[in-house]
């Protein structure tokens, strides 16, 4: 299944995949930040594929650049995959995808507010776990704990 599916995006966005691996029998595939939500819609709306569940979004510091990961799951198959997007350290931003899952509100919310990623077109992107006025995004590997 790993292969039809990484056949479907590279056949339907021929330059938006950037390196495919299988970790732990899941399909990971890094893709354009561009890319992401045209992707996402195509993985949800095609019925041979209908990602229906967004399990989470999390995001890594890898201290040249914000790496988002999209763990999605397909529940009448149980055919998981994740997407990976790289973004620039100092301008994190990619396109939001709570049109496509409304379970990314929240989880688009918690990585901005703890990584600092904006998500262009999240309806409601503000701080949902630290205080409005906290200054600094608290597990970025450089962030300095206030005294």
């Amino acid at each position: 299944m790993s292969e039809l599916i990484e056949k479907a995006i590279r056949d339907t966005f021929p330059d938006a995949v950037l390196e495919s691996t299988d970790k732990f029998g899941v399909l990971h595939i890094k893709i354009k930040p561009e890319a992401l939500a045209p992707v996402c819609e195509m993985l949800h709306g095609n019925s041979e594929t209908a990602f229906d569940y967004l399990e989470d979004v999390t995001a890594i510091d890898w201290k040249d650049r914000i790496e988002v990961v999209y763990h999605l799951t397909a529940l009448a198959s149980n055919t998981k995959i994740a997407l990976r997007v790289d973004l620039d350290r100092d301008k994190p931003e990619v396109d939001s995808i709570t049109c496509i899952w409304k379970g990314a509100n929240f989880q688009e919310r918690e990585v901005y507010d703890l990584m600092g990623v904006v998500f262009k077109g999240h309806p409601d992107l503000r701080r949902i776990l630290m205080p409005e006025d906290w200054d600094g995004y608290p597990l970025r590997k450089d962030y300095v704990i206030p005294d």
